[in-house]
């Protein structure tokens, strides 16, 4: 549909607002210079008008889907980086070459699970288990590997379950499987927020609460609902996320577990800082701190979809909180949080712990380059594992500075030009 003659980084508006981060606005004008009506353009696109709409007017808050972006600027021939994409590998032989080895090293932990543990005849089937344990190797792999690849394995890994479990008849047995569906459909949906697709994110998280449902498990319930009610937070919907924390809450017929209890104020925190509720806040955090407190006491097997919440996890809810509410005196920002946050977990997390310690510094300290130096620092890891998520806390943290400049944002500033969403 596009014009490959047009050198469209001639366009100064397009280069523009491309640093700005305006990709709606690219879109728009690289649609009227081409001549084409928005219904012309989004079939040409294959997408709806409503959609191209949206889009052209989202302006610079973020929340642009990688795909659609790089759907536009491949029929339209236009350059990745003038939509904030990094230029699109070509799917080559690298690409396959870590698809195989993804699925050949998955593959071989579902055979070595099955062939040692499969039971004799008429006892209990051991595929929801495998199944399970294929789902926690992709979970530990995503601390270093590039959410687009462990997608391409990622979904027919959900197909296939979601496949075993509809030819079930066992009701115990479709409960289990029903189960294992939910835990990898919750991942799914972790991958797709971090390759910042929020729409395909919400309706696997829908997915993975509805078939926990289906499951019968009431805490895998409750731990599906929290994980929806986390991405609602950081997504810009804090009623709702607040909402699903006290749905979450009343799946238990008794007291939640520590670990639990810990996490859900935890999301509860930092829906009140996305709502701009500082003192409703800090109340959520003290409940989180307590609980936090309690857990070595506890049956951690009671709650064993989340690694672990400590006082380094408390540290980067009080972070990412303060981050959210530039300014409080409520929530408040200790030196060991600084220290602590940034410690341990895995690298996407860091980073994006990392950026909130960077707009920490911007408010607190108001040390700019002591800031730009961790933003930098994060958005290299984003680059690496092509994280849209982090390069949308990057744009958001680089849209905090203002019009902060200076050889320290330099460095930032030209990698944040070509990050993708």
């Amino acid at each position: 549909m596009g014009n490959e003659t047009v050198d469209w980084h001639s366009f100064g508006d397009l280069k523009d607002a491309a640093l700005e981060g305006n990709y709606g606005a690219v879109v728009r004008r690289v649609r009227q210079i081409l001549g084409l009506s928005q219904r012309q353009f989004a079939d040409g696109c294959g997408l709806s008008q409503t959609a191209l709409s949206r889009l052209e007017n989202r302006g610079t808050g973020g929340g642009y889907a990688m795909d659609t972006l790089a759907r536009i600027a491949t029929a339209i021939r236009l350059p990745h980086d003038l939509v904030g994409l990094a230029h699109q590998p070509t799917g080559g032989e690298e690409s396959v070459q870590r698809r195989g080895l993804l699925t050949g090293a998955v593959a071989a932990t579902v055979s070595l699970t099955v062939g040692a543990t499969r039971p004799p005849p008429g006892h209990t089937p051991v595929e929801p288990d495998a199944l399970r344990q294929v789902t926690a190797a992709y979970r530990r792999l995503d601390a270093t590997t590039p959410s687009r690849d462990l997608a391409d394995v990622a979904h027919p890994h959900l197909r296939l379950i979601q496949n075993m479990t509809g030819r079930t008849t066992d009701p115990v047995h479709h409960q289990r499987m029903a189960a294992a569906a939910s835990e990898a459909a919750s991942f799914t949906a972790w991958l797709a927020w971090d390759m910042a697709d929020h729409g395909t994110a919400r309706r696997w998280y829908g997915t993975s609460i509805t078939t926990a449902q289906t499951a019968g498990n009431e805490l895998l319930t409750a731990y599906q609902l929290g994980s929806l009610a986390s991405f609602d937070a950081e997504t810009g919907h804090p009623a709702t996320a607040l909402r699903r924390v006290d749905q979450a809450r009343r799946q238990f017929t008794g007291t939640p577990p520590p670990l639990a209890a810990a996490w859900l104020a935890s999301i509860e925190a930092l829906a009140h800082a996305a709502a701009h509720d500082p003192a409703a806040c800090d109340r959520a955090l003290a409940a989180a701190a307590r609980h936090t407190g309690r857990i070595s006491q506890a049956d951690p097997v009671a709650w064993p979809w989340i690694f672990t919440f400590d006082d380094r996890k408390l540290s980067a809810c009080r972070l990412a909180c303060a981050a959210r509410l530039p300014g409080s005196t409520r929530v408040r920002v200790t030196e060991h949080d600084l220290t602590t946050a940034v410690t341990g977990g895995h690298d996407k997390q860091r980073a994006l712990i990392t950026l909130n310690a960077a707009a920490t510094h911007l408010t607190r300290d108001r040390d700019p380059e002591a800031a730009f130096a961790l933003a930098t620092r994060a958005l290299h890891t984003g680059l690496r594992l092509a994280s849209g998520r982090i390069a949308d806390q990057a744009r958001q943290f680089r849209s905090a500075a203002g019009r902060t400049t200076g050889a320290y944002a330099e460095e930032f500033d030209t990698l944040l030009h070509t990050a993708y969403l």
